[in-house]
């Protein structure tokens, strides 16, 4: 497989549990259907719950056909900004696949860092609902999506204790 960005050959490696290609020269990463996901739920656990979904808010959703072909199949590759960060991604309609330049996984991770935060402490309600019903219609598998509404739960306790110390300190010294 050639790299869209220099046409150099990509080799396979081992990248957050997940085997992908790489570009030596420009540290482009090629991940095939899916492989996205589970490398960001390798890097950070406590991010299982929050779904990539590059397609999800229309507001947000920008395209753009870029000049990059995909290595898999030759398809043109579609650059699309990712949810409400600054991070642009290439897709690839026909297989799936996403093409990230050198620290665009990280920027991503970061992203999504902060949208945690955000969405675990402002909107608890609405993403506990949202990740129960994901259970038992979730893309992902019973035991994945249970794991991700468990997570969730955790992350809202870890950050309220840590928002409100004195509600913390108030339950601790209720008699048991």
């Amino acid at each position: 497989m050639e790299c869209p960005n220099d046409k150099e050959y990509l080799e396979k490696i081992l990248f957050h549990d997940m085997e992908v290609e790489y570009c030596p020269r420009c540290l482009g990463i090629w991940f095939d259907k899916n492989e996205l996901r589970l490398a960001k739920d390798d890097k950070d656990k406590q991010l299982n719950w929050v779904d990539i979904d590059l397609w999800r808010d229309k507001t947000k959703f920008k395209v753009s056909h870029g000049d990059k072909h995909c290595p898999v199949d030759r398809a043109g590759l579609t650059e699309v900004k990712y949810g409400g960060s600054k991070t642009k991604v290439d897709f690839c309609k026909m297989c799936g696949g996403i093409w990230l330049d050198r620290g665009e996984f990280k920027q991503i991770i970061n992203y999504l860092k902060k949208k945690s935060d955000y969405e675990v402490l402002h909107n608890y309600t609405k993403n506990s609902i949202k990740q129960l019903w994901e259970v038992f219609s979730g893309p992902e598998g019973f035991r994945s999506e249970l794991g991700d509404f468990l997570m969730l739960i955790k992350l809202f306790n870890y950050k309220f204790i840590t928002q409100y110390p004195r509600i913390e300190g108030l339950i601790d010294s209720l008699p048991k």
